[in-house]
């Protein structure tokens, strides 16, 4: 007697990867084809971010005012600081300050041009990239695993950016005015280099976008059961000491910076405590 399917069970078993052929025959990807899949996905995404490159690229002036206004001694930040101290009473303004910018080298403006439409591509091209991977991955997931990664993924993206934007708004211009203008003499005059600049910059703007996914990866260990929300409340003070530290590494030297780095990742902590206090 044969048996009767159960189509629950079936919606929930994992579909298997196929090309658009072999999906209308209903066959299976050998290796090879999954590696053509992986190809085209490549070229895809490629192609994709390549052509936010080179629209960046054609838009030099629009771009790099963006990309220069940290370095603005009335950049919008330090007009938010000066309207909330001045809503408290106080009569403040930031002092103006100039920082020279130069290039060392001959090809240096050029390819430092080429090198940064690539890196704004490939951040353009972040939510479609994402957007591919899933698509590649979610054959092989279970129905309620596939709801559940969308979800996932989200919040990641979400947490990257929130991560690049306090890069770019708060950290990055702080730690910029403080270094830029710090001088040890009135002899001694601090020209930044184009290189300095904006690989500081990417740099910076990269970890934050990184360390942003704390509460993610905090998640994941709970789920293995590595850590629970017990553990990490008792250890809140050892915690802060290796935020600190790490906050030291990963920020140019300065205080004003570390702060600034410290607090945020404190909170993201905090947050990662209640997350894993809800894992089950």
């Amino acid at each position: 007697m044969s048996k009767k399917k159960d189509p629950k069970a079936e919606e929930n078993q994992p579909e298997a990867t196929t090309t658009d052929n072999a999906a209308s025959n209903g066959e299976l990807l050998t290796f090879g084809g999954h590696l053509e899949v992986l190809r085209q996905m490549l070229f895809r995404i490629l192609a994709v971010a390549g052509v936010i490159a080179v629209v960046v690229f054609c838009f030099k002036d629009y771009t790099w005012q963006i990309l220069m206004a940290p370095s603005q001694w009335d950049f919008c930040t330090y007009r938010w600081i000066e309207r909330m101290i001045q809503a408290m009473g106080f009569d403040f303004h930031f002092q103006p300050f100039e920082v020279e910018m130069i290039a060392t080298d001959l090809s240096s403006q050029f390819m430092k041009h080429i090198t940064t439409a690539c890196y704004l591509g490939l951040l353009g091209a972040s939510p479609y990239i994402l957007f591919e991977l899933f698509r590649f991955i979610s054959p092989a997931l279970y129905e309620n695993e596939r709801k559940y990664s969308v979800q996932v993924a989200i919040i990641i993206y979400l947490l990257f950016i929130v991560g690049v934007l306090m890069s770019y708004f708060v950290l990055f211009p702080i730690s910029f005015r403080f270094l830029g203008t710090y001088s040890v003499s009135a002899k001694v005059v601090s020209n930044i280099t184009l290189d300095s600049y904006i690989n500081t910059f990417v740099s910076l703007t990269l970890v934050m976008g990184l360390v942003f996914q704390l509460p993610v990866v905090a998640f994941f260990l709970g789920k293995l059961g590595v850590i629970n929300a017990e553990m990490l409340s008792k250890y809140r003070k050892h915690a802060f000491i290796v935020i600190m530290l790490a906050a030291a590494v990963i920020t140019p030297p300065d205080l004003m910076t570390l702060i600034l780095v410290t607090i945020p990742l404190y909170l993201l902590f905090e947050v990662s405590i209640r997350v894993v206090r809800r894992v089950k």
